[in-house]
């Protein structure tokens, strides 16, 4: 009997250069993915941020609204004690003037009505009170949530970036090839001389600067980044998140692609570029890459929006 080689035939097989620059463009999409996710929570963040802090006004101005009620009433009690302290009956019978004795009874019933309602003034503003307050917390718990949801998404990039920048495979794209050329500065003409023309140009004059996720200048971009502070520069605000842009302006169809216009890629819009005219556009492409100019031709194209003329 002969006995089997031992630990060869039962090990895994090294994955070759070809496998492990597949795996490094898995994971430059998934970090994009991840990256276009993280900035939607902070899209929402600064927006529970702004409806907690508005919630938090709203509650002091109800505090203080049943504040200054509550004083009003403990007023009007302590003025209805004061005038009507003696029985109606006993007051007429040793009123010496009738007619004044009418005059504080209608007095007394006057103050009566007003601190009725009064009270009425103050439970209503107790229960808005207790609504703001309940409000308050409420916004306070997204924004706990969404940072939580932040932190985990961060932890989980910086990992993904941290391997995919790893001397094993950086040395494996390279051998195996990486598409695209080494990015260059180009000065194209841009055709228009409208804000979304404007936006193209500024955006060709931050070639060559990195590509970092999160980030929107102005000495690094992702790819929202470097949309939204494209048309900043020309007066128009956007939010740094592709699906936000996806819906900032209107949809045209890629015939239509005019220089500015915001190209979308892939089915769940996690990359974005600005047009350029023939083809090509400008974009911040992944962790390891700069700003540089791309065909559109290169990824799969979910469509197109225009901001502004």
């Amino acid at each position: 009997m002969v006995a089997a080689p031992v630990g060869s035939a039962s090990a895994d097989p090294k994955p070759s250069l070809q496998d492990l620059a597949k795996q490094v463009e898995k994971m430059h999409t998934e970090i994009e993915t991840l990256a276009e996710e993280y900035n939607s929570q902070r899209e929402k963040l600064k927006s529970a941020k702004r409806a907690a802090d508005a919630a938090k006004k709203t509650l002091a101005t109800s505090e203080a609204d049943l504040a200054a009620k509550r004083a009003k009433a403990a007023a009007l009690a302590e003025n209805a004690y004061i005038t009507g302290g003696l029985s109606r009956a006993l007051a007429f019978a040793t009123s010496d003037d009738p007619d004044e004795f009418l005059d504080r009874a209608a007095t007394t019933y006057v103050l009566q009505q007003q601190q009725g309602e009064a009270v009425n003034q103050v439970t209503k503003a107790r229960e808005a009170a207790e609504r703001a307050k309940a409000g308050a917390a409420t916004r306070i718990k997204e924004v706990e949530k969404l940072i939580s949801d932040l932190d985990s998404k961060r932890d989980k990039i910086t990992k993904l970036v941290t391997k995919v920048e790893s001397n094993l495979f950086r040395r494996a794209l390279g051998e195996a090839g990486r598409p695209g050329t080494r990015a260059q500065r180009v000065n194209l003409p841009i055709v228009g001389s409208g804000k979304a023309a404007q936006a193209a140009r500024w955006a060709l004059t931050q070639q060559l600067k990195p590509y970092v996720w999160g980030a929107e200048g102005p000495n690094s971009y992702d790819c929202s980044g470097l949309v939204m502070a494209a048309y900043q520069q020309v007066g128009i605000s956007l939010p740094h998140y592709t699906g936000s842009q996806w819906t900032a302006g209107r949809h045209i169809d890629r015939s239509e692609l005019r220089p500015g216009d915001l190209v979308f890629f892939y089915s769940d819009l996690h990359h974005v570029g600005i047009y350029l005219g023939g083809g090509m556009m400008v974009h911040a492409p992944r962790t390891g890459d700069v700003v540089r100019i791309a065909s559109i031709e290169r990824r799969p194209f979910a469509g197109a929006v225009r901001i502004a003329d």
